[in-house]
Formats: C-alpha cells, structure tokens, sequence
C-alpha cells in the first residue's frame, strides 16, 4: 500500500473531507476508538480540546492507505496495516478513527490518530515518519506479493510525474491530463540544448517561453495558463538560468498573452470551444449509469446492514435466552455450568461478527468488480477526449506560427492539420449508441 501522511490541526476541515460524499461514491465510518464521541466530527474536536493543554497545534496524525489498483484487499488487510503502521510510528494505543472511501472501482482507507496522550499530557513524537512510512510500505507490498513500486526500491526510480496538489489544480483548469503536461515539458527540456532550441520545441506544442512576475522562467499555454518551467521540467531554477541567459530579453507573461490573444482568431477559440463541449453534450448517459449504479450499491449495502442488524438481536437473545436464571443460574455459577455457558455465548457472538463482516466484505468486492467494469468505459472516453485535445492543440500551435492573417481562417487551420501524419483509423461503428462514449471528466 502506498501511505501518505501529515500533522495536523484543523479538526473541523479534516472531517468534513473525510466524510464527503459528494466526492466519493461510497464513504464509511469503520471504527472509532479511544473516544467518548461515537462519531467523526465529535471524537476530532474532543481530540483538540484535549490538546489545549499543552502546547501543541497539530495534535491530529492523518494518514491515507492506497492499495495497489487491481488489488482486491479485505478489511482485515487494511486493519492490520494500520496496525503495522501504528507499531512503528509509536501511535499504539492512542485515540482513532478509520474511514473507507470508494471512488471509480478502488477502495482507499484513512487513519486519524490523535498525538496528545491523556496520561501525560504530551504529544507523540513522530521523528521520520515518512522514512518509516517507507518502510512499512515496502513491507506491506513483500508480505502481500504484490509487484513492488520502482520508488519503494530506489528513492531514485521514484515516478518523476508525482505532481503536488497545485499543479494537479492547474492542470486541471487548463483541461489536460497533468502527468502528460509534465511528461511533454520534461521532453521539451531533454531534446533542446539551447535556448532557442527549447522555445522551438514549446512552440510546436502551443507554449510561449516567458519572463514570470518573480524573475523565474515561465511557459503559456494557448489559454493564458502559467506553468513554471523549472517545476513542470523537473530540474533545478539553476539549470533553467544556465540556458535561458537573458531572460530580461523574453516577454514578460502579460505580453505574452496579449501576443497570443491577438494570433488566436475567434474562429480558432471557437474549434476548442467546440471540441470540449461535444464531450459536454454526451457526457449525460454514462454519468447516469455511473449514478444509478452508486444509487443501486447503496441500497444493496443499507439492506445487508440491516439484515445483520436483525439476525444480531435475534441471536443476542437466543443466547441469552439460554443462561439459566433464579436458583437454577445460582446453582449454575457454583457448578462452574455458568460460566462455560457464557464464553461459548462469547464465542458464537465473535463467530457471527466474523461472518457478518465476511458477507459484507464479498457483497463490497462484487461492487468494487461492477464499478471497475463501468470505469474501463469512462477511461476509455477520458482517453479519447485528451488524445483529441492534444491533436487540436498540436493544430493550434502549427496555424499560431503563421501571420494570423490568412482570409480563410477554417481552410488554413485544416491545411496545417493535412500537412501531418494522418493517425490511425479507430472504430467507430455504433459510437452513439455505446454509453461509453458519453462522459467526460
């Protein structure tokens, strides 16, 4: 499992996220331990007003488990992480709470532990979790058979696509897949060894090299998004300014834009237009599907739910029904009878938790199965929406190094697409009536 952690304050924020269904298809409270509060929201702000006496201001410990993508992984594989994780941490026996989340076909869990322990009124010290969490990590994937990350094997061979939140943000805005924005921009900087070479290569996929507002190198894109070229290149502001020598000599972001703005035709704005939003129109009937199926296995998980909460009562009472009571539960309890009665009720009640969750278990992992299939179509869609942005702005980029003055704005830009390899043909026999065609991220 791939384990992501941080310290933490804001009690509030946190268990609004973790709780959020909008966002998620499926959320689930697992467990909480160690507190009064039986629920999430209570149990972290009676973790924070424990911690105001002391002094410390991140008193939460979070932590996020993603198990491999085509993994099937039970609950008990998850717990006993946690409790691997816990062992190693120093987190034993501390205040927390465990949430499942589900969101197209995976199952992903979360841990809260709270750092202040009661006793001594003092924070869990967590030196180099992140190497231990690398570790436990590591082991997880060894003890499970599952094939091993290249980063779990050398900090080295990490994927160099890992993007923080705010590039996948921004990504996001300008409508492209962020691992490939990075991807390309890693190229631009491997197959240029000049500067010139470098604004060549961005410009044949739609990126102007510009001075930043705080001295840094920056590209723009066709919409006027920034990227810092230093970041998304993945290598260091000294290696930028080693090939860029005169950056005072490059236009600043603003003209920039105002350059791209006054190539870019409203007749060439109106074909990305349009090819986003005929994604847009036939995004409806898969998103129904998608929502009809999360609908379906909310219902199936609510009947089971109360299936087992009827056959508990039903058996809570069987056995207690029975314990012998009066005298004859007193001559019971001398003879020794009682108490055997009593831990083989013990026994049968821990045998009925075990299978109840066995049940639930197998009815999550037949939905999880469902899910997967119906995310197979919507990756498909996704892969065909970024392959034909990509195209359009390979397009866009060739017609910007014209003049921006040619009298057919439409037979240019189709020109400059002819003068391409053309791509291979695909199928698209019944792609109106196959749903999966019809979403878009």
């Amino acid at each position: 499992m791939i384990l992501k952690a941080s310290q933490r304050g804001n009690p509030g924020q946190l268990s609004r996220h973790l709780l959020n269904s909008r966002d998620n298809e499926h959320v689930e409270l697992h467990e909480v331990r160690g507190f009064v509060a039986e629920d999430l929201q209570h149990a972290l702000e009676e973790a924070e007003a424990i911690s105001k006496g002391t002094r410390c201001r991140k008193f939460l410990f979070s932590l996020s488990l993603s198990p491999p993508e085509k993994e099937d992984v039970s609950i008990e594989a998850f717990e006993a992480a946690i409790e691997m994780t816990e062992q190693h941490l120093g987190l034993d026996n501390q205040p927390r709470a465990i949430v499942f989340h589900e969101k197209e076909g995976r199952r992903h869990a979360h841990v809260v532990w709270s750092r202040i322990d009661p006793e001594t009124m003092t924070a869990r010290t967590l030196p180099f979790y992140k190497n231990r969490l690398m570790d436990v990590s590591r082991e997880l994937y060894l003890e499970n058979g599952w094939d091993l990350p290249k980063g779990l094997i050398d900090r080295s061979m990490r994927n160099p696509l890992n993007m923080s939140r705010e590039e996948w943000q921004q990504s996001k805005r300008a409508k492209q897949d962020p691992r490939l924005v990075k991807a390309m921009f890693r190229d631009c900087w491997r197959s240029s060894d000049s500067e010139n070479a470098l604004k060549e290569a961005l410009a044949e996929r739609g990126y102007t090299l510009a001075r930043g507002d705080r001295r840094g190198i920056v590209a723009v894109d066709f919409r006027g998004e920034v990227f810092a070229l230093a970041r998304y290149a993945g290598v260091k502001s000294k290696d930028v300014k080693d090939r860029v020598k005169q950056p005072e000599k490059l236009p600043s972001v603003d003209q920039a834009k105002a350059k791209i703005a006054a190539r870019m035709t409203q007749q060439l704005k109106r074909y990305v237009k349009e090819a986003e939003s005929s994604h847009r129109r036939l995004s409806p009937s898969l998103e129904m599907r998608r929502q009809k199926l999360v609908e379906a296995q909310r219902a199936e998980r609510e009947e089971i739910e109360k299936k087992h909460e009827a056959r508990n009562i039903q058996e809570t009472n069987d056995r207690a029904a029975r314990l012998p009571k009066g005298i004859g539960g007193l001559w019971s309890r001398m003879t020794g009878k009682y108490g055997k009665m009593r831990r083989q009720n013990e026994y049968e009640a821990w045998e009925s938790h075990l299978r109840d969750r066995e049940e639930k278990d197998s009815l999550i992992s037949k939905q999880l199965e469902e899910r997967q299939a119906l995310q197979k179509s919507i990756l498909n869609v996704r892969a065909e929406r970024s392959a034909e942005l990509s195209e359009l702005n390979a397009e866009i980029a060739a017609y910007l190094k014209m003049d921006g003055k040619a009298p057919n704005a439409r037979k240019a830009f189709k020109d400059t697409a002819k003068e391409r390899p053309a791509r291979p043909s695909r199928k698209r026999n019944n792609t109106r009536d196959d749903p999966g065609h019809n979403l878009e991220r």
